[in-house]
């Protein structure tokens, strides 16, 4: 059996991927046209009925007003390059959050022009969403996106779409630890297939059952190590960190990220890098 791998710029072991996103300001509301509430809550509380759920959007809020700054700290303390998947709409409304990933020249990533259910759509309304989103992103950030990231399922037109309107990666994929070519969706223009990872995600610490802080620590600890002890045994390969601007940015949650930063920078030989770059390394160095 063939391990996946890959070869990492300098001869890195390991290729770590942190991804921020940023959905504050984009959830589902009846106040931005939608049939009901949020229903991803942490205070468990969802209705349906065509009421807005005040609690829940100002718990979104705090991702903004106390979360973020938190999480921008630790970036710029431990040098740690990130792709923002933003839902577009988030970042029109918090433009303070368009302008922190501008200073910290990290790289925009879209993650639909709103947080819903892109699965929903029709082939001509899923155009329409993400041409929306590219335009709007770019127009916050001076910078398209390059890479998609679907709220939960995307559509068998979804790929197609994204290539058509110039991205290069698709990270809707949870099959590996490596990146790889899909040579089948638009004949003669592959894309590059970016994995994204769920059991890193700090979103384990808002379901039920949740993890701890400790919890979640000791996991992605444990997740770098064993990635990292592949790659000295010859087999490199990509970890993905996914947070949130709400969940790892609360006090009692901030310093497990803080830690893990520490044990990544505790090695010099890991390449932290946005998800573009990793793309572009891919693409550059195996031929589709």
């Amino acid at each position: 059996m063939i391990e996946e791998r890959i070869d990492w710029p300098n001869g890195a072991k390991l290729a770590l991927s942190v991804v921020v996103n940023v959905e504050e300001g984009s959830e589902m509301t009846i106040a931005r046209g939608d049939r009901g509430m949020e229903p991803v809550d942490e205070l468990g509380v969802f209705v349906k009925s065509a009421i807005r759920n005040y609690g829940n959007e100002s718990n979104y809020l705090y991702g903004i007003k106390a979360g973020a700054p938190r999480v921008v700290k630790l970036l710029k303390r431990y040098d740690i390059m990130a792709s923002w998947t933003v839902a577009a709409m988030a970042l029109e409304n918090h433009p303070e959050i368009a302008a922190a990933i501008v200073e910290l020249g990290h790289e925009p990533v879209s993650h639909g022009w709103r947080w819903v259910h892109q699965f929903k759509m029709d082939e001509a309304a899923e155009r329409e969403f993400i041409a929306k989103a590219v335009d709007s992103i770019e127009k916050t950030t001076g910078t398209r996106p390059y890479g998609w990231l679907s709220r939960y399922l995307h559509t068998d037109n979804t790929r197609r779409l994204l290539s058509e309107a110039g991205f290069e990666y698709h990270m809707d994929d949870y099959s590996g630890d490596i990146p790889y070519w899909d040579r089948d969706t638009v004949p003669g223009k592959p894309m590059v297939i970016m994995p994204y990872q769920l059991d890193t995600n700090d979103m384990k610490m808002w379901t039920d059952p949740a993890m701890t802080p400790n919890q979640w620590l000791d996991y992605a600890v444990r997740c770098f190590d064993q990635l990292y002890a592949e790659g000295e045994e010859g087999n490199p390969k990509m970890m993905s960190l996914g947070l949130h601007l709400r969940i790892i940015g609360r006090p009692g949650r901030i310093w497990a990220l803080e830690e893990f930063f520490r044990h990544v920078r505790s090695k010099s030989d890991v390449w932290v890098t946005t998800r573009r770059a990793i793309a572009q390394h891919f693409a550059w160095t195996v031929k589709p």
